[in-house]
């Protein structure tokens, strides 16, 4: 997937559980559109590929790491660094405004009635 870990036997190791708990978890991931399966070999045996919404959660879960890296990492510093591939840097990640730039927090918005809202 986005690191380089796609197959069954790879994220099993990784993620160190059981077979049947990956399965229903992948299978889950797949039926949502986060993922694709890509078969790999004559045996029915898949690749899994983000999807394009798979790739805009990986962007939601590297603000959340921002999160965790600021405030849990330690003295150690944060597991894992971004280079970023537009200037080469080692950077951080954070949320902005879609409509201007500006850096985005909770002090700087106000929550409305979105179209979807019950009236």
């Amino acid at each position: 997937m986005w690191v380089g870990i796609n197959r069954f036997d790879q994220i099993q190791a990784d993620l160190g559980i059981s077979r049947k708990v990956l399965t229903e978890r992948l299978d889950h991931l797949v039926e949502e559109g986060v993922l694709d399966r890509h078969p790999y070999d004559r045996r029915p045996r898949y690749e899994y590929r983000l999807t394009p919404k798979g790739m805009e959660l990986v962007d939601l879960l590297m603000v959340m790491t921002a999160w965790g890296d600021k405030w849990l990492a330690g003295e150690a510093g944060p597991p894992v660094l971004y280079r970023h591939h537009a200037c080469g840097e080692i950077s951080s990640v954070d949320l902005r405004c879609g409509h201007c730039g500006e850096p985005m927090h909770a002090t700087d918005v106000d929550a409305l009635p979105g179209p979807g809202a019950e009236p």
